[in-house]
């Protein structure tokens, strides 16, 4: 089935269909209340779908420090040249509209015992259930010689806007011949195939400004998501250009000196003039500090997304630790759904439907040459787990890959409103 705004809407509506709320379950203080921080694909969807389908049973507020969301998917066409900045920028105002009170400052903490979330201006928000959608933090040191302190030098702009506008930047003035660097990062990290189209996007703008430039990769793994692709992609369109260094070469052993702007491959050190340092991720903090996370993930239960270490703390996206779904945009808008069914279902005794999750994530590698990979999943006592999967193979026509990434365009159409109403 072609995939397009009115397609994925029609599809995600049907999935998550709209019950009327037969009772309210609360506690004394009125309306049932659910918490949601972070104003992602997770969390704005979950948010929203709560505050529709309940029919304004259940008081949701979304705290989101920012004021923009900038979506991380598709973030790499701006650095190739395909899209603007505006073009990936979204306003929560259709969020408000939809009935979810939208609070814009920082989680700091959570006091599960007393089911209460404190805010960085000191406001404090009881809820009933919570839902986390933070996304992702850095591993400290993960790279020897990069950390947040030095990512203006050498930007990681794996959350997007400011960090994405300067690595285009950074992109823009290399001089004639330069190189671009890209230390990748370990598995398992958001967007699995998100470095790898970067790449290809850093070798579009290049091809056409800065023909003579080299980009060099070091990857700690031995194999990436749609390898097979990107590399036909990369023989294709950009000879020459792109140097992958893996395992088996050293690209594990990676430091840097963002001072003196050099990457040291296997104890080879190379002068770069551009750096784009992806570490090893996380959860996002306030995870942590809600005592919901291994250390590094937030365990989930496949069938609702609530935390194995409290049932009235859901995690969504990039943040959970869920089982074989990909952290990616569609990812996190497909567990929102199943999510918001679980805590609607909770709160207000409507029906709870079985777990389904879907999920594709697309790349574009050149112009009009699009790919994709993606998977359908089910819930089962122990993860969610896949079903079915599919993907682009190499030597498709010019035409069924202009047809992928036309597709593309009509879901980054679909999710922003499924999302932000």
């Amino acid at each position: 089935m072609k995939l397009n705004r009115r397609t994925f809407l029609g599809t995600t509506v049907a999935a998550s269909a709209t019950l009327a709320a037969p009772m309210v379950l609360g506690d004394g203080h009125g309306k049932p209340r659910v918490v949601v921080i972070g104003g992602g694909a997770g969390g704005a969807t979950a948010a929203r779908y709560i505050a529709k389908d309940s029919k304004g049973a259940v008081d949701v507020t979304l705290i989101e420090p920012t004021r923009t969301y900038y979506t991380c998917f598709f973030s790499n066409l701006y650095l190739g040249g395909f899209k603007e900045m505006n073009d990936l920028g979204h306003s929560y105002g259709g969020l408000a509209a939809s009935g979810v009170n939208v609070v814009h400052d920082w989680a700091v903490g959570v006091d599960r015992d007393t089911k209460t979330v404190t805010l960085a201006g000191g406001a404090q928000i009881k809820y009933d259930k919570l839902i986390l959608s933070p996304g992702i933090d850095f591993v400290d040191m993960s790279v020897p010689g990069w950390d947040v302190t030095t990512q203006n030098a050498m930007p990681h702009a794996y959350k997007a806007g400011s960090q994405t506008e300067l690595l285009k930047a950074q992109l823009m003035a290399m001089p004639e011949g330069g190189v671009f660097a890209m230390v990748a990062p370990p598995n398992p990290y958001r967007c699995p195939p998100g470095p790898y189209e970067r790449i290809s996007m850093v070798a579009h703008y290049l091809k056409n400004n800065n023909p003579t430039a080299k980009i060099i990769v070091a990857d700690p793994k031995p194999k990436f998501s749609k390898m097979g692709l990107f590399q036909e992609g990369w023989a294709n369109h950009y000879e020459g250009m792109v140097d992958w260094i893996g395992e088996d070469f050293g690209g594990g052993n990676v430091s840097v000196d963002a001072s003196a702007m050099t990457v040291t491959i296997d104890g080879e050190e190379t002068k770069v003039d551009v750096c784009n340092v992806i570490p090893a991720m996380k959860a996002g903090r306030i995870a942590d500090i809600a005592g919901v996370t291994d250390g590094n993930w937030a365990p989930v239960n496949a069938a609702d997304m609530s935390t194995k270490a409290d049932p009235d703390v859901y995690v969504l996206g990039d943040a959970s630790q869920q089982g074989d779904m990909p952290k990616s945009g569609f990812s996190a808008n497909s567990q929102a759904k199943v999510c918001a069914n679980a805590v609607r279902g909770a709160l207000t005794g409507s029906k709870v439907f079985p777990a389904k999750f879907s999920n594709t994530c697309w790349s574009l590698i050149a112009a009009d040459d699009g790919v994709k990979v993606g998977a359908t999943y089910e819930a089962t006592p122990d993860k969610i787990a896949k079903v079915d999967g599919f993907i682009s193979q190499t030597g498709e026509s010019a035409d069924v890959r202009k047809a992928t990434y036309q597709e593309s365009e009509g879901w980054y159409s679909g999710i922003t409103a499924d999302m932000l109403g």
